[in-house]
């Protein structure tokens, strides 16, 4: 069965991240054409990128790390649940996706992101040119969620009952795209 996981993209304190992924992870455990589950990056407590070789060369030496891509191998995709913070995604999940590398190739990606104004589509939009460079399939989908509209006086996670139809779109590709990679998965594999 195809695997996916729900990756919270915050580690701040008093963060919407965690609401929101498990609001994402309660939608998409109802199908059953993949498996889900929720990978928090607090859990983690991955500091600032501390490993001497790049991450492409696969030579972990931490603890850390080696923790942080045994959970994120088993995975085909991904669903990031991002803030945004001036108009990026946050440090902490740019720093835990920039620990690993092949760990990541050859998966697919959705987001889900949240904050003031267009709901974190600016965050999207960065987090899609990482996804390029570790050969991550991102679909076009996206659910964009307003700290206006889709949280109680900006704090409280209540989202408008549309999202979660938004969010099936987004279920949808990715998990046909972590499935159409599979064999490319496969391949690699046994080249190993």
């Amino acid at each position: 069965m195809t695997r996916i996981a729900v990756i919270t993209g915050s580690t701040r304190p008093g963060r919407q991240a965690l609401d929101v992924a498990q609001w994402v992870l309660g939608i998409a455990s109802e199908r059953e054409d993949a498996s889900f589950e929720l990978v928090d990056i607090a859990e983690f407590e991955l500091p600032l990128l501390d490993e001497e070789a790049p991450a492409m060369m696969g030579d972990y030496r931490h603890d850390h790390t080696k923790a942080w891509a045994a959970k994120i191998a088993p995975f085909d995709g991904f669903v990031f649940v991002t803030p945004e913070y001036n108009h990026s995604t946050s440090a902490a999940l740019k720093n835990a996706i920039d620990y690993l590398y092949a760990e990541w190739n050859n998966k697919a990606a959705g987001f889900v992101s949240y904050g003031v104004g267009p709901g974190g589509t600016r965050a999207v939009e960065h987090l899609r040119l990482v996804m390029g460079e570790l050969k991550v399939a991102d679909v076009r989908s996206q659910l964009a969620l307003s700290f206006a509209e889709d949280f109680e006086e900006m704090s409280k996670f209540n989202p408008r009952e549309h999202q979660a139809e938004q969010l099936t779109t987004v279920l949808d590709d990715l998990i046909g795209w972590a499935e159409a990679l599979r064999g490319l998965r496969e391949s690699e594999d046994t080249e190993k």
